[in-house]
């Protein structure tokens, strides 16, 4: 199996290099409406000599670009997208990931205002229009003896005309000169003021030989409206042909409005979909209170420098990250890590700025700030996770890149159809049917199909606390078919711990053995010994000074503490020193093959056993049911002996082990199963674990491992609970399921709305389509995919 190139992984901020001197920015880019928009402008970039990779999103506005800074630079890239006919500018220098969204959400907020109030105004006009286009069309059926050809039209003809000659007579007997004049003028008003924007886009995309919604939109209106400029100047080229002079002014207004409408529902629907990454960024307090010079000071967050003392109460957010130095409190992570339950901190614990202090005062000093922060950090992996592309996107970005010519070439062909195949009224109905295909014919849909749903996937992704990093890993992870999991910091606790102490020398108790070990061990650095120290601490015993000690590299340790000489390690290292181990009566429970055993001898004599083990986290088990439950195949990696490891996975209910391996091993491991066909995803939290989380086709690292796994990785759990892996999966499957949605009714759509309005029922059925209503299913189309994928905000845990 083919491994996926990880360069998006190696890629930095503007002003910083990166592997093989290629750097990214990302510039905002205006005025972009549909796919055929967004592939006008990747296209573009693309062909950039010295472009890497580009991925313009409609969803946030901007273009990601990869490039090698020795043959291009962000000038001239920003100088490629405006050559396109699209707005675009540098970005803001040395400006956050939440300064970023914040002016995003604030540009989308004024869009959204501004379309709706565009639209609320084009309808009302609409609406006067219809009602002066009443006399009117009464007029033209007197004297041509026809009724409308426009079915829409008739219909409203037929059923309003009565009881509007009887509510308002008086206009009827206005001159339906001066009514024409006044529909051209409020039609030109809304063009010119509420549509304008159509026309400058579409004017901008045939300047640069290309074609996209708004070339729809401004063919459409802008033929109808020629059309009843010249039913209103030169009526008899309609009457002596026997045909009624109606004028689509009307319509023209309508279509503007109701495009507007689905416009302002797409922009809120869009807002929508960030709304995970602006709930982040109100977590962040703007002022804390810091201690200077024995004073308590309120100062805003920007003032705060790396170690300052800030003091937290209880009920107050934690302004800033920062490590414990005076105090204990339960702290809610519930919006970082997904955590439900507040977690206990004491002194020499790490508190992340956003979270809620929940019982008790402490105080902290700061550490990471700004940039560095970890909200920061998620706002900024997130919003990169949005701006991604999943693959099945380029589906749609083949059609869209051909899509509108071929509806313009539809719209000619209908035209022409009805001109040699009506007999009643070819000219009029033919241009209706016309307009309606190129009105109906929103490509819209289709490029918002993938973006959308990738956006409100990450977010709820990040509400569990899991960060995703983009459509990619979403896509590659719903094909899933292997989990291979890291035994030590991923099934396990990471860090080994004292289970038992067994006393065998009737002279001694318990403490007095665990007080004389942790004494000596408390000089070692060895894993073992910390456990040890740990562990006697806990139990608020008090050690002794060493008054000797000696490392015994492989074995264990030496020395003399309160008077007594005192060896602890293996068996083997105390039967070197010619103390009997073989022969001691142990307790069943003793020599578990999930344990090591750490032996404890006085004055040269055996006098207890400490059992430590690394401790198998509390949901681990669950997390493998599930997994299991899922389908997926089940592979656990270890350095530990086979039997501690095999112990380790019947445990949790794994029946794959391969231990004794070394971080090349677990590579070769995910290699040959990748090379057997399996799609793997790779779970590990260690530095040695980087190599394989890049090579696995899915690599999901623990929260709490080292930044160098999580920057392998595709997915990171912000909290170590393995359940995360089964949530990322579940939300990968239904994402992929939302976007395979989204691109049928998408397509479906067109594929069958653009037949009924070039009017394929008319035949058999006599169905036709009137624009008006083609342009009310336009609006609905883009909304009704946005609207789908907003659905997954909702998904529960599975």
């Amino acid at each position: 199996m083919a491994v996926r190139s990880r360069s998006s992984a190696n890629t930095e901020s503007p002003d910083q290099g990166t592997a093989g001197s290629l750097k990214k920015v990302t510039i905002p880019v205006s005025g972009m409406s549909c796919a055929a928009c967004q592939g006008r402008v990747q296209r573009a970039l693309e062909q950039e000599p010295g472009v890497e990779t580009a991925n313009v999103n409609l969803m946030l506005g901007n273009a990601t670009v990869l490039y090698n800074p020795a043959i291009s630079t962000p000038e001239h890239l920003v100088e490629t997208v405006r050559g396109t006919g699209y707005g675009a500018q540098l970005p803001s220098a040395n400006q956050s990931a939440v300064a970023d969204q914040e002016a995003q959400d604030r540009a989308q907020q004024d869009e959204f205002l501004e379309y709706r109030r565009k639209a609320g105004v084009s309808l009302l006009v609409a609406g006067l229009a219809m009602l002066f286009s009443m006399p009117l069309m009464m007029a033209n059926a007197t004297v041509s003896g026809k009724s409308p050809a426009d079915p829409f039209m008739a219909w409203t003809m037929r059923h309003l005309n009565p009881p509007l000659m009887d509510t308002l007579p008086w206009l009827y007997h206005l001159n339906s000169t001066l009514l024409l004049y006044v529909l051209l003028a409020m039609t030109v008003t809304i063009m010119v003021w509420a549509g304008r924007h159509f026309y400058i886009r579409a004017f901008a995309a045939f300047r640069h030989h290309s074609a996209d919604m708004n070339t729809l939109i401004a063919v459409g209106t802008g033929a109808a409206f020629i059309y009843s400029i010249i039913a209103t100047f030169y009526p008899r080229l309609f009457l002596d042909s026997g045909i009624a002079p109606d004028v689509y002014y009307e319509a023209i207004v309508t279509i503007i409005g109701l495009v507007l409408v689905g416009n302002a529902l797409e922009a809120r629907a869009k807002r929508q979909t960030s709304i995970a990454v602006r709930t982040l960024i109100t977590l962040q307090p703007d002022s804390a209170r810091v201690l200077r010079d024995q004073a308590e000071l309120d100062l805003p967050i920007d003032q705060i420098t790396s170690g300052d003392i800030v003091v937290v109460r209880p009920g107050e957010r934690v302004p800033v990250d920062g490590v414990i130095t005076r105090g204990e409190s339960a702290v809610d992570e519930s919006m970082i890590t997904g955590e439900s339950f507040p977690v206990m901190k004491s002194q020499g614990s790490h508190v992340v700025g956003g979270t809620i202090n929940r019982t008790g005062s402490f105080q902290l000093v700061a550490t990471d700030l700004g940039a560095d922060s970890t909200l920061q950090r998620i706002v900024r992996l997130m919003r990169e996770a949005q701006g991604t592309r999943a693959p099945i996107q380029r589906l749609a970005d083949r059609i869209s890149a051909v899509f509108v010519p071929v509806v313009i070439s539809v719209a000619i062909a209908t035209f022409v159809a009805w001109y040699f195949f009506d007999t009643q009224a070819p000219v009029v109905r033919g241009f209706a049917a016309s307009v309606a295909v190129l009105i109906i014919a929103c490509p819209c849909a289709m490029g918002l199909a993938v973006p959308t749903a990738v956006m409100v996937a990450t977010g709820r992704g990040a509400q569990w606390g899991i960060l995703i990093k983009g459509g990619e890993a979403l896509e590659r992870a719903q094909a899933v078919t292997t989990v291979v999991l890291d035994k030590t910091g991923t099934i396990t606790e990471g860090r080994p711990a004292v289970t038992e102490v067994v006393v065998l020398d009737p002279e001694y108790h318990a403490e007095r053995l665990l007080a004389l070990a942790a004494s000596v061990e408390s000089r070692s650095e060895h894993p073992l010994a910390d456990a040890i120290v740990v562990y006697a601490r806990s139990k608020a015993i008090p050690l002794f000074e060493p008054a000797s000690f000696e490392s015994h590299t492989g074995g264990g340790t030496s020395g003399r503490v309160d008077g007594q000489e005192i060896a602890i390690g293996s068996a083997a290292f105390l039967e070197r020193r010619g103390v009997s181990v073989q022969s001691a009566a142990l307790p069943v429970s003793v020599g578990s093959e999930q344990q090591t055993m750490v032996y404890l001898a006085i004055e040269g004599k055996l006098a207890g056993t400490l059992s430590v083990a690394d401790p198998i986290r509390d949901t681990s088990r669950d997390a493998i049911t599930r997994l299991t439950r899922m389908g997926l195949d089940l592979v656990m990696l270890s350095g530990d002996h086979r039997r501690t490891a095999e112990a380790i996975a019947h445990a949790v209910g794994i029946s794959r082990v391969v231990a004794g391996v070394l971080p090349e091993g677990k590579t070769d491991e995910v290699k040959r199963l990748q090379s057997s066909g399996e799609v793997v995803a790779m779970v590990g939290d260690g530095i040695n674990d980087a190599p394989a989380l890049a090579q696995a086709d899915v690599g999901i690292a623990m929260g709490t491992g080292t930044d160098i796994a999580m920057e392998a990785a595709d997915v990171t759990l912000m909290r170590s609970d393995l359940r995360g892996v089964p949530l990322a999966i579940h939300l990968s499957r239904r994402t992929m399921r939302t976007m395979k949605q989204n691109l049928f009714w998408a397509f479906a759509y067109n594929v069958v709305g653009i037949p009924v309005a070039a009017g394929v029922l008319y035949p058999v059925f006599g169905i036709t389509l009137s624009p008006v209503l083609a342009s009310a299913a336009m609006a609905l189309s883009s909304f009704s995919v946005v609207g789908n994928s907003l659905r997954l905000r909702r998904l529960h845990a599975g």
